[in-house]
């Protein structure tokens, strides 16, 4: 039961996720004198945090986010995991600090009036996602990942934020040969499906037809016999285009047969996305990284079944599974133009060139948001001085992807998993396996690190074919230490994400909603972008000028 306090009273702690070595934490306080009343993490918790102070935040191996008031020093503390796993939101509404794991909890509160964060606005609609802990929501803000935030209680509100851990990408060379690398990779990895798979209710793995959650289902298998997996695909009748390999149940179905899961699928199909959109809305709370609805329909399956479902988020970002993206990496003369090429590629939804004439209505409102300067300040307290390799230039990029694109997922990945009652473990995000995969050397995560070309990622035909086929060289040691485990139609396949046909869908069959979404005249968002200007990138995807 929460909030849970010690038993002097002295520590109280509201606290949400699983560290998994708590009971190595719990036998070394034990051997300290401390006494256990339940089997929790969440006492062991109290317990380190009476022992050590702040500093027992790097003894958890796991994915938390808690608050927990100090009556003794008249201090309160919240934190997150070092990945940013669970979100946790404050604001600071006069002298009160409000708290809370979703944004709507916060709204509920007397103090705290709900308004547009247009700084945020313009954050999202540059990057399809928020590098700072902007959100949405006007003074709501997020809790940075590998943050403890300490509030003294003795006066006025004052906050004192700690970066307790950041992500360290760089080469190191531990051993002479590549199968020494790979052994360590197995053990290592390994020992993290054996903690992510303790639990004491059903648990289950999502299976795509990609190498992640196909690494951890075969190793999963091995210690779970007839583990529940489970898949979404789509309903390939309207499609065109690259959308057609976007259907993955063939290879799913085919490693369910292998590894002898018990296999659950759904297809989605365009009006899916349509009626679904409303409830979405209400659990995700802002969007982040792209729609989001096949994940929430592929929770809402597995839900049913289990109650913790594990997922392969986290094996792109740290053994390098996006090469069409890094490109960048090897072609820059220095830092200031690596940020200029690469803040280039990442304006996801609306350019530099034509921000202001969307946001026109607004525009004296938000002029003064530099979204380059947002960027360049995800690469803060790096020193990025004499950076002048293909390899520290990738290296960049992963700790860039890590800290933004997959803070995102992971953001997404709870909210929608909880939506279900299901907890949603990240087997890759474990804090040894981590550690390991950030200094691991280019050389095992990409094959041909000088020869990555530049890729428009909308770009249709041909061309994005025959690039995707020449680039097809990320996650080089992962691929090769899973070549004991899994078919080669995995482990050489091509990279290939969990994203609907939406490209085709909006042109076709959906056509009719985004019409009357986008065209209505009375629709809230032209009280702050541009009727005519939002028309017009309307208007190229609809006549297939460019997928937008």
């Amino acid at each position: 039961d929460q909030p849970m306090q010690t038993e002097d009273g002295n520590y109280i702690v509201v606290y949400n996720g699983e560290i998994y070595n708590f009971r190595e934490i719990r036998k070394e306080l034990s051997g300290l004198g401390h006494a256990f009343v339940t089997e929790s993490d969440t006492e062991v918790l109290l317990h380190a945090y009476a022992e050590w102070g702040r500093k027992c935040i790097h003894k958890f191996n796991g994915m938390f986010a808690f608050a927990l008031y100090d009556k003794k020093n008249q201090e309160f503390c919240l934190a997150r995991d070092r990945y940013g796993i669970k979100p946790l939101y404050y604001t600071i509404a006069g002298n009160t600090l409000v708290f809370g794991s979703e944004i709507k909890s916060i709204l509920q509160h007397p103090s705290v009036s709900v308004a547009l964060n247009m700084e945020g606005m313009m954050e999202y609609f540059t990057f399809q996602n928020f590098f700072t802990h902007n959100t949405l929501y006007k003074d709501i803000s997020l809790v940075e990942n590998g943050t403890m935030m300490v509030c003294n209680l003795k006066g006025d509100i004052k906050i004192d934020t700690i970066k307790y851990w950041e992500y360290d990408f760089s080469d190191e060379e531990k051993y002479s040969s590549e199968q020494d690398y790979i052994e360590e990779f197995d053990e290592l990895f390994r020992a993290s499906i054996k903690r992510h798979l303790i639990s004491d209710v059903e648990l289950g793995s999502y299976l795509s037809g990609g190498m992640d959650s196909g690494s951890i289902t075969a190793l999963s298998a091995q210690e779970f016999p007839y583990l529940k997996t489970f898949t979404a695909g789509f309903d390939m009748n309207s499609i065109s285009g690259m959308e057609i390999r976007f259907d993955e149940r063939n290879l799913a179905e085919y490693m369910s047969y292998l590894f002898k899961t018990e296999h659950y699928e759904m297809v989605l199909k365009s009006g899916d996305m349509e009626r679904i959109i409303p409830e979405l809305v209400h659990h995700l709370e802002e969007p982040r990284v792209g729609q989001s609805y096949p994940n929430y329909y592929v929770a809402r399956l597995a839900g049913k079944f289990v109650k913790v479902v594990l997922s392969g988020t986290g094996g792109d970002e740290l053994f390098a599974g996006y090469p069409w993206r890094y490109y960048r990496a090897m072609t820059s003369l220095n830092f200031e133009d690596y940020i200029d090429k690469y803040y280039v590629f990442w304006q996801r939804l609306i350019p530099n060139k034509s921000i202001h004439k969307v946001f026109a209505p607004v525009w004296n409102d938000v002029k003064h948001v530099w979204t380059r300067d947002l960027f360049k300040d995800v690469f803060g307290g790096l020193d990025v001085k004499d950076i002048n390799s293909p390899e520290e230039y990738l290296n960049l990029s992963l700790h860039f992807e890590a800290k933004t694109f997959l803070h995102g997922l992971l953001m997404v990945e709870d909210k929608l998993s909880m939506a279900s009652s299901l907890e949603s473990r990240v087997p890759f995000l474990d804090n040894t396996l981590v550690d390991f995969a950030m200094k691991l050397p280019s050389r095992y995560k990409l094959a041909n690190i000088g020869e990555i070309q530049r890729l428009n990622e909308n770009e249709d035909g041909s061309k994005m074919k025959k690039y995707y086929e020449k680039s097809n060289d990320g996650k080089l040691l992962l691929r090769k230490a899973m070549k004991q485990y899994m078919p080669k139609e995995i482990t050489s396949g091509v990279k290939q994400g969990f994203s609907a046909p939406d490209a085709s869908w909006f042109k076709g069959d959906s056509i009719d909603y985004v019409r009357r979404k986008l065209y209505q005249k009375d629709a809230h968002i032209f009280e702050y972008m541009d009727r005519g200007a939002v028309h017009e990138i309307v208007d190229e995807h609809l006549s297939g000028k460019q997928n937008r």
